[in-house]
Protein backbone atom coordinates (compact mmCIF):
# COMPACT_ATOMS: atom_id res chain seq x y z
CA UNK A 1 0.00 0.00 0.00
CA UNK A 2 1.53 3.38 -0.97
CA UNK A 3 0.62 7.22 -0.04
CA UNK A 4 1.40 9.82 -1.75
CA UNK A 5 4.17 12.93 -0.37
CA UNK A 6 5.40 16.31 -1.62
CA UNK A 7 8.77 17.19 -0.72
CA UNK A 8 9.85 21.16 -0.99
CA UNK A 9 12.93 22.07 -0.66
CA UNK A 10 15.28 24.96 -1.29
CA UNK A 11 19.36 25.35 -0.95
CA UNK A 12 22.79 26.82 -2.56
CA UNK A 13 22.73 25.09 -5.96
CA UNK A 14 25.12 22.95 -6.26
CA UNK A 15 25.78 19.70 -8.48
CA UNK A 16 24.30 16.61 -7.46
CA UNK A 17 21.05 18.15 -5.65
CA UNK A 18 18.37 15.98 -8.14
CA UNK A 19 20.41 13.14 -8.20
CA UNK A 20 21.26 12.38 -4.33
CA UNK A 21 17.09 13.48 -3.60
CA UNK A 22 15.73 11.05 -6.20
CA UNK A 23 18.35 8.58 -5.07
CA UNK A 24 17.16 8.83 -1.44
CA UNK A 25 13.34 8.36 -2.95
CA UNK A 26 14.47 5.36 -5.06
CA UNK A 27 15.97 3.70 -1.94
CA UNK A 28 12.64 3.67 -0.08
CA UNK A 29 10.96 2.37 -2.46
CA UNK A 30 9.44 5.94 -3.68
CA UNK A 31 8.26 6.18 -7.03
CA UNK A 32 7.88 10.37 -8.02
CA UNK A 33 5.06 11.18 -10.20
CA UNK A 34 5.80 14.93 -10.98
CA UNK A 35 8.66 17.69 -10.08
CA UNK A 36 9.44 20.91 -10.57
CA UNK A 37 12.46 22.99 -9.79
CA UNK A 38 13.90 26.08 -10.66
CA UNK A 39 17.34 27.45 -10.21
CA UNK A 40 17.78 31.13 -9.58
CA UNK A 41 20.72 32.92 -10.99
CA UNK A 42 20.54 36.06 -8.67
CA UNK A 43 20.24 34.32 -4.91
CA UNK A 44 22.07 31.44 -5.88
CA UNK A 45 19.39 29.26 -4.67
CA UNK A 46 17.94 26.28 -5.51
CA UNK A 47 14.08 25.20 -5.49
CA UNK A 48 12.73 21.93 -6.35
CA UNK A 49 9.59 20.53 -5.35
CA UNK A 50 8.58 16.47 -5.90
CA UNK A 51 5.67 14.47 -5.41
CA UNK A 52 5.80 10.36 -5.60
CA UNK A 53 4.28 7.69 -4.31
CA UNK A 54 5.78 6.05 -0.94
CA UNK A 55 4.85 2.80 0.99
CA UNK A 56 3.34 3.32 3.93
CA UNK A 57 5.80 1.93 6.78
CA UNK A 58 8.75 4.34 4.65
CA UNK A 59 7.58 8.11 5.25
CA UNK A 60 9.26 8.10 8.48
CA UNK A 61 12.30 6.23 7.42
CA UNK A 62 12.84 9.17 4.33
CA UNK A 63 12.40 11.71 6.50
CA UNK A 64 15.62 10.78 8.58
CA UNK A 65 17.17 10.33 4.86
CA UNK A 66 16.47 13.81 4.49
CA UNK A 67 17.29 15.47 7.51
CA UNK A 68 20.67 13.59 7.10
CA UNK A 69 20.97 15.35 3.12
CA UNK A 70 19.40 18.55 4.79
CA UNK A 71 22.45 19.07 7.28
CA UNK A 72 25.00 18.16 4.29
CA UNK A 73 23.22 20.65 2.04
CA UNK A 74 22.48 23.04 4.16
CA UNK A 75 18.40 22.63 2.95
CA UNK A 76 15.28 24.06 4.21
CA UNK A 77 12.92 21.48 3.65
CA UNK A 78 9.41 19.78 4.35
CA UNK A 79 7.86 16.75 3.76
CA UNK A 80 3.65 16.09 3.90
CA UNK A 81 1.80 13.20 2.83
CA UNK A 82 -0.48 14.51 0.25
CA UNK A 83 -3.69 13.49 2.51
CA UNK A 84 -3.15 15.44 5.79
CA UNK A 85 -5.27 18.39 5.55
CA UNK A 86 -3.43 21.42 6.99
CA UNK A 87 -4.95 23.53 9.59
CA UNK A 88 -6.28 26.93 8.91
CA UNK A 89 -7.65 29.74 11.04
CA UNK A 90 -9.29 32.58 8.33
CA UNK A 91 -9.39 36.35 10.30
CA UNK A 92 -11.51 38.98 8.92
CA UNK A 93 -13.36 42.06 9.53
CA UNK A 94 -16.67 43.56 7.99
CA UNK A 95 -16.18 42.54 4.16
CA UNK A 96 -17.15 38.84 4.25
CA UNK A 97 -16.85 37.91 0.36
CA UNK A 98 -13.60 36.58 0.53
CA UNK A 99 -14.30 34.64 3.82
CA UNK A 100 -17.80 33.36 2.01
CA UNK A 101 -15.90 32.02 -0.61
CA UNK A 102 -13.23 30.16 1.47
CA UNK A 103 -16.32 28.65 3.25
CA UNK A 104 -17.58 27.62 -0.10
CA UNK A 105 -14.71 26.14 -1.77
CA UNK A 106 -13.60 24.21 1.39
CA UNK A 107 -16.98 22.91 1.51
CA UNK A 108 -17.13 21.32 -2.36
CA UNK A 109 -13.33 19.76 -1.25
CA UNK A 110 -11.48 22.33 -3.73
CA UNK A 111 -9.55 23.63 -0.76
CA UNK A 112 -7.89 20.57 0.99
CA UNK A 113 -7.62 22.16 4.83
CA UNK A 114 -9.64 21.87 8.06
CA UNK A 115 -10.40 25.08 9.26
CA UNK A 116 -9.66 25.69 12.64
CA UNK A 117 -11.56 28.64 13.45
CA UNK A 118 -12.72 32.46 12.67
CA UNK A 119 -11.48 35.35 14.38
CA UNK A 120 -13.19 38.85 13.96
CA UNK A 121 -12.89 41.91 15.56
CA UNK A 122 -16.51 42.35 15.05
CA UNK A 123 -19.25 40.34 16.35
CA UNK A 124 -21.12 37.30 15.26
CA UNK A 125 -24.25 39.47 14.63
CA UNK A 126 -22.18 40.80 12.05
CA UNK A 127 -21.90 38.12 9.45
CA UNK A 128 -24.97 37.33 7.50
CA UNK A 129 -23.03 33.80 6.85
CA UNK A 130 -23.83 30.38 8.36
CA UNK A 131 -19.99 29.17 9.86
CA UNK A 132 -21.73 25.52 10.62
CA UNK A 133 -19.47 24.02 13.32
CA UNK A 134 -16.37 26.15 12.60
CA UNK A 135 -15.69 27.85 16.04
CA UNK A 136 -15.89 31.85 15.70
CA UNK A 137 -13.53 33.89 17.96
CA UNK A 138 -14.51 37.76 18.74
CA UNK A 139 -11.56 39.56 19.74
CA UNK A 140 -12.23 43.17 19.33
CA UNK A 141 -9.16 45.68 19.41
CA UNK A 142 -8.56 49.04 19.82
CA UNK A 143 -5.15 51.01 20.10
CA UNK A 144 -4.64 50.46 23.46
CA UNK A 145 -5.67 46.73 23.57
CA UNK A 146 -3.68 45.35 20.46
CA UNK A 147 -0.98 43.43 22.55
CA UNK A 148 -3.57 41.60 24.83
CA UNK A 149 -5.61 41.17 21.62
CA UNK A 150 -2.46 39.72 19.42
CA UNK A 151 -1.65 37.72 22.64
CA UNK A 152 -5.00 36.35 22.62
CA UNK A 153 -4.63 35.61 18.48
CA UNK A 154 -1.08 33.25 19.16
CA UNK A 155 -2.17 31.35 21.82
CA UNK A 156 -4.98 30.60 20.00
CA UNK A 157 -3.04 29.38 16.53
CA UNK A 158 -0.70 27.13 18.81
CA UNK A 159 -3.82 25.75 21.05
CA UNK A 160 -5.53 24.75 17.73
CA UNK A 161 -2.11 23.70 15.93
CA UNK A 162 -2.97 25.94 13.18
CA UNK A 163 -0.37 25.64 10.08
CA UNK A 164 -1.59 28.81 8.14
CA UNK A 165 -3.59 32.10 9.16
CA UNK A 166 -5.50 33.56 6.40
CA UNK A 167 -6.32 37.25 6.70
CA UNK A 168 -9.37 37.51 4.55
CA UNK A 169 -10.10 41.34 4.70
CA UNK A 170 -8.90 41.47 8.05
CA UNK A 171 -8.13 45.04 8.29
CA UNK A 172 -5.85 45.62 11.17
CA UNK A 173 -2.05 46.10 10.79
CA UNK A 174 -0.19 43.40 12.47
CA UNK A 175 2.60 44.22 14.85
CA UNK A 176 5.78 43.13 14.11
CA UNK A 177 5.77 40.75 16.96
CA UNK A 178 2.95 39.33 15.37
CA UNK A 179 4.10 39.38 11.78
CA UNK A 180 7.42 37.29 13.05
CA UNK A 181 5.04 35.18 14.68
CA UNK A 182 3.41 33.99 11.86
CA UNK A 183 6.24 33.88 9.22
CA UNK A 184 5.98 31.98 6.09
CA UNK A 185 2.62 31.00 7.36
CA UNK A 186 0.36 34.31 7.29
CA UNK A 187 -1.14 35.20 3.91
CA UNK A 188 -2.91 38.69 3.47
CA UNK A 189 -5.20 39.47 0.14
CA UNK A 190 -4.53 43.32 -0.28
CA UNK A 191 -7.02 44.72 -2.72
CA UNK A 192 -4.89 46.62 -5.09
CA UNK A 193 -2.21 45.52 -7.80
CA UNK A 194 0.90 45.86 -5.96
CA UNK A 195 2.36 48.56 -6.24
CA UNK A 196 -0.63 50.24 -6.41
CA UNK A 197 -2.42 52.97 -4.46
CA UNK A 198 -1.74 53.14 -0.79
CA UNK A 199 -4.23 54.42 2.12
CA UNK A 200 -7.91 54.32 2.26
CA UNK A 201 -10.87 53.86 -0.90
CA UNK A 202 -7.60 52.53 -3.21
CA UNK A 203 -10.51 51.77 -5.77
CA UNK A 204 -11.82 55.56 -5.46
CA UNK A 205 -8.03 56.54 -6.09
CA UNK A 206 -7.92 54.39 -9.03
CA UNK A 207 -10.69 56.21 -10.43
CA UNK A 208 -9.64 59.58 -10.04
CA UNK A 209 -6.40 58.51 -11.85
CA UNK A 210 -8.73 57.02 -14.33
CA UNK A 211 -6.88 53.97 -14.34
CA UNK A 212 -7.84 51.28 -17.14
CA UNK A 213 -6.82 47.74 -14.79
CA UNK A 214 -7.62 47.57 -11.59
CA UNK A 215 -6.21 44.37 -9.57
CA UNK A 216 -5.58 42.51 -5.96
CA UNK A 217 -2.25 40.90 -4.69
CA UNK A 218 -2.38 37.73 -2.19
CA UNK A 219 1.22 38.05 -0.26
CA UNK A 220 2.95 36.71 2.84
CA UNK A 221 2.82 38.87 5.73
CA UNK A 222 5.88 40.23 6.62
CA UNK A 223 6.74 43.53 9.28
CA UNK A 224 6.59 46.07 5.82
CA UNK A 225 3.12 46.72 5.14
CA UNK A 226 1.78 45.18 2.07
CA UNK A 227 5.36 45.12 1.22
CA UNK A 228 5.68 40.84 1.56
CA UNK A 229 6.50 38.23 -1.01
CA UNK A 230 3.68 37.78 -3.97
CA UNK A 231 2.43 34.38 -4.25
CA UNK A 232 -0.48 35.46 -6.76
CA UNK A 233 -1.99 38.70 -8.90
CA UNK A 234 -5.05 39.20 -11.24
CA UNK A 235 -6.25 41.81 -12.86
CA UNK A 236 -9.42 42.84 -14.77
CA UNK A 237 -9.58 45.47 -17.72
CA UNK A 238 -11.80 48.47 -17.06
CA UNK A 239 -13.60 51.54 -18.54
CA UNK A 240 -14.31 55.04 -18.46
CA UNK A 241 -17.68 54.21 -18.25
CA UNK A 242 -16.92 52.09 -14.66
CA UNK A 243 -18.03 54.06 -11.55
CA UNK A 244 -16.05 53.60 -8.06
CA UNK A 245 -18.84 51.15 -7.28
CA UNK A 246 -18.64 48.89 -10.59
CA UNK A 247 -14.46 48.79 -9.53
CA UNK A 248 -15.47 47.88 -6.14
CA UNK A 249 -18.09 44.96 -7.50
CA UNK A 250 -15.19 44.14 -9.66
CA UNK A 251 -12.83 43.53 -7.19
CA UNK A 252 -14.17 42.45 -5.05
CA UNK A 253 -14.24 39.26 -7.51
CA UNK A 254 -11.08 39.43 -8.49
CA UNK A 255 -9.86 39.56 -4.28
CA UNK A 256 -11.77 36.00 -4.10
CA UNK A 257 -10.16 34.22 -6.52
CA UNK A 258 -6.51 35.60 -6.24
CA UNK A 259 -6.56 34.73 -2.38
CA UNK A 260 -8.06 31.23 -2.99
CA UNK A 261 -5.59 30.25 -5.65
CA UNK A 262 -2.81 31.54 -2.94
CA UNK A 263 -4.03 29.86 -0.84
CA UNK A 264 -4.00 26.65 -2.94
CA UNK A 265 -0.61 27.21 -3.68
CA UNK A 266 0.63 26.79 -0.39
CA UNK A 267 -1.42 24.14 0.93
CA UNK A 268 0.09 21.89 -1.90
CA UNK A 269 3.66 23.40 -1.43
CA UNK A 270 3.98 25.33 -4.52
CA UNK A 271 4.39 28.31 -2.92
CA UNK A 272 8.42 28.79 -1.34
CA UNK A 273 9.60 31.93 -0.26
CA UNK A 274 12.65 33.04 -2.07
CA UNK A 275 14.10 36.41 0.12
CA UNK A 276 11.14 38.96 -0.49
CA UNK A 277 9.99 37.32 -3.73
CA UNK A 278 8.26 33.94 -4.28
CA UNK A 279 9.18 30.46 -6.07
CA UNK A 280 5.50 29.40 -7.75
CA UNK A 281 5.41 26.30 -9.03
CA UNK A 282 2.00 26.31 -10.96
CA UNK A 283 -0.38 23.26 -11.67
Amino acid sequence: MTEKYVLTMSCGNRRGIVSRISAAIFHRDGDIVEADQFDDPETGLFFMRIVFALPVTMGEPLGQDMAIIARDLDMTWQLHRMSAKKRVLLMVSKFDHCLVDLLYRWRIGELHMNITGIVSNHSRECFDTDFGDIPFHHLPVTIDTKPEQEAAIRQLVAETRTDLVVLARYMQILSDEMAGFLSGRCINIHHSFLPGFKGAKPYHQAHLRGVKLIGATAHYVTSDLDEGPIIEQDVERISHADTPEDLVRKGRDIERRVLSRAIGFHLEGRALMNGGKTVVFRD
